[in-house]
């Protein structure tokens, strides 16, 4: 595999978890560069980590994978969106989200959600010439930059948007689980 094949890749993979940084970063109060660096980090150490387990799985498990894991991100990602949609319902009206910092678990299941085609990527980079450890590596670096970006942009557009932050966070993973969904079920 090529290095441009390899970048291009790598940002292909990190475009879910940007889009789902940028709910995060909605949703929190302010949040400074050294949340949006934890949250990078989260995300890209589970974003390098997926393929790698997806490659090990190789052969065995390729066509579990492909068969469900449009089905598993939405699920993760509508429950994750839902629940996001159901805290900023229940908070004062008046007042926006109280939300300072995500939990590790938060962010992690996030993570795992937008994730789960990289564990599917890895297992078809199983079949060909290439060195997963370097292109893994890849993955997990341009996802921790583009979710570290997310979350400041998300932060500007929380400012925005006040107290509906929160709810346009959810509705936006909500919209990534189905845009997931769609794509893999229009083939």
């Amino acid at each position: 595999m090529s290095f441009l094949s390899t970048m291009v890749l790598a940002l292909a993979m990190s475009t879910d978890a940007f889009a789902a940084a940028i709910g995060k970063g909605m949703a929190l109060r302010r949040p400074r560069i050294s949340e949006a660096v934890r949250t990078g980090l989260i995300f890209g150490v589970i974003e390098a980590l997926t393929p790698l387990i997806g490659w090990a799985l190789g052969s065995i498990a390729a066509e579990f994978v492909a068969d469900w894991d449009h089905w598993i991100a939405f699920g993760l990602l509508l429950t994750l969106g839902s629940l996001m949609i159901r805290k900023a319902l229940k908070n004062d009206r008046d007042e926006p989200a109280p939300v300072v910092r995500h939990s590790f678990w938060l962010l992690a299941a996030t993570g795992f959600a937008t994730s789960i085609d990289a564990m599917a990527v890895g297992v078809s980079l199983a079949f060909i010439d290439n060195n997963i450890l370097i292109t893994a590596a890849a993955i997990g670096f341009a996802t921790m930059l583009m979710v570290t970006l997310g979350v400041m942009l998300g932060r500007l557009i929380g400012i925005v948007a006040g107290r509906w932050a929160e709810i346009i966070g959810g509705l936006a993973l909500i919209g990534i689980g189905s845009a997931i969904l769609y794509e893999h079920l229009a083939v």
